[in-house]
């Protein structure tokens, strides 16, 4: 059996917004869940908010998230790292994610021989970004 690690996001009432964003970077499908749909307590949370989401992008990306309700406290910091040799899509990804946020350290070579990024997004969410250079021999 395979483990995997999926990021699970929270926002603080904008989730639909944010994972709807994310989809139009990283294709693929989108399910999301209210609290209205599920019909159930929702400690003074809007029905319209985001009780889940889950994004399975075109490539095996998988993001989840959702809204924080009233009694779910501060937000905390979310870091996700993207990675791989596909230079020309982890780019893609890297201008997508960065319009409209803020490039904290350029997509440029770096000292363990990738090429990387880290920017935070306008929902508030850290992305460092790794590509894979070809190794010569």
């Amino acid at each position: 059996m395979t483990a995997r690690v999926s990021p699970y996001l929270s926002f603080g009432g904008n989730a639909r917004e944010a994972m709807e964003f994310y989809q139009s970077v990283f294709g693929g499908s989108l399910q999301i869940t209210t609290f209205g749909d599920l019909r159930a307590p929702t400690e003074g949370a809007p029905e319209d908010l985001v009780a889940h989401a889950m994004l399975k992008g075109a490539t095996g990306i998988v993001l989840m998230g959702s809204d924080r309700t009233p009694g779910d406290g501060a937000r905390g910091t979310t870091s996700i790292t993207l990675g791989g040799d596909d230079e020309a899509e982890l780019v893609g990804y890297w201008e997508r994610l960065c319009a409209h946020g803020v490039i904290t350290v350029p997509l440029a070579g770096s000292p363990w021989g990738t090429r990387y990024g880290r920017c935070v997004d306008r929902f508030g969410t850290d992305w460092l970004v790794n590509v894979s250079l070809p190794t010569t021999s």
